[in-house]
């Protein structure tokens, strides 16, 4: 049944589910009594899922679209690594009450600056040659990852304890631990970042073609991939500065919005992917409230059935391969 819908059908079939679910969340078991207390929280709650859900989804369409492959995401390449080591830093450097870490705006500015310099030193690697292997960039980003993870490790085994709570916070991603003071600033990027993705989802259509066809048709390759990773990196930096790192997040929803539209064109695949990025999240925010009533964590969950997906991946690449 749905194989004889249209793309269009499908979006606002995906966008109506959307409502319903984030009603589900909002509405569900709510005392009249304190009416306005649980709401208050819960519509937070919802703007970060709505924030970090479109962040994660556009910057995985972006990444897959320019690496030519649907098992990378920025965190499997160790972006969020990245993230951690630059936070953890600030705070051994400066102190968790200096001015640096303190201030939501200047230390977002700092980590933004951070996390476009290693994407565009990431750029230089992974497209300095015409055919790269997918297992290559996998390895590649499990060296990255691991080497910034140990780098954070080490640095916080020097630090007062009492500082590395404040790390511990930021290390697993919580909408019960949400930094309110970067939702303005984080919301207008995205709507920036996605109106232009939006605006050039046709040199995104090109280069999901490939690096070749994509040059022969005109492209500037190299200069429009640059802009694209730092595109990434900035998107990067809203998730994971306002809740933390969800890894297999944007691998799940982008995958499932290609089997679901079944269309390689942008101007669908954008949408289904943050549409599904948006239900994944307000589904598991509900099912960790009330079905394990907080005693676990959103991520945990995601990244339990992310990892189980990116295996089949893997295993469904080396068998085509």
């Amino acid at each position: 049944m749905l194989n004889k819908l249209t793309p269009i059908h499908k979006l606002i079939l995906l966008s109506v589910l959307t409502l319903l679910i984030a009603a589900l969340y909002l509405l569900y078991n709510i005392n009249p009594n304190i009416l306005e207390y649980q709401l208050t929280g819960r519509v937070r709650k919802v703007i970060a899922m709505l924030l970090v859900g479109g962040s994660i989804a556009v910057s995985t369409v972006i990444f897959q679209t320019i690496t030519n492959n649907r098992i990378l995401t920025p965190s499997i390449i160790g972006l969020d690594a990245v993230y951690m080591f630059i936070k953890t830093s600030l705070i051994f450097l400066f102190g968790s009450t200096s001015t640096v870490v303190l201030n939501n705006h200047l230390n977002f500015l700092i980590t933004l600056v951070g996390m476009i310099l290693f994407s565009l030193f990431l750029f230089q690697i992974l497209f300095r040659s015409k055919d790269q292997n997918v297992f290559f960039i996998l390895l590649l980003g499990i060296v990255f990852g691991t080497f910034f993870s140990s780098l954070s490790s080490f640095i916080e085994m020097m630090i007062d304890p009492e500082e590395f709570l404040s790390i511990q916070s930021a290390m697993f991603a919580s909408f019960s631990a949400i930094n309110e003071g970067l939702l303005t600033i984080s919301g207008i990027v995205l709507l920036i970042m996605i109106f232009i993705a939006f605006k050039i989802k046709n040199y995104l259509d090109v280069l999901s073609l490939g690096r070749d066809q994509a040059i022969n048709l005109g492209v500037n390759y190299t200069n429009v991939t640059r802009w694209l990773m730092v595109m990434v990196a900035l998107l990067v930096t809203i998730s994971t500065a306002l809740v933390g790192p969800i890894t297999f997040l944007g691998l799940l929803v982008v995958n499932l919005a290609h089997e679901f539209i079944k269309e390689f064109d942008h101007k669908y695949i954008l949408p289904a992917s943050i549409l599904i990025s948006w239900i994944s999240l307000f589904l598991g925010q509900w099912v960790v409230e009330h079905v394990f009533e907080g005693n676990t964590e959103i991520s945990i969950m995601i990244n339990f059935i992310g990892g189980i997906y990116f295996i089949f991946l893997i295993l469904k690449e080396r068998n085509v391969a």
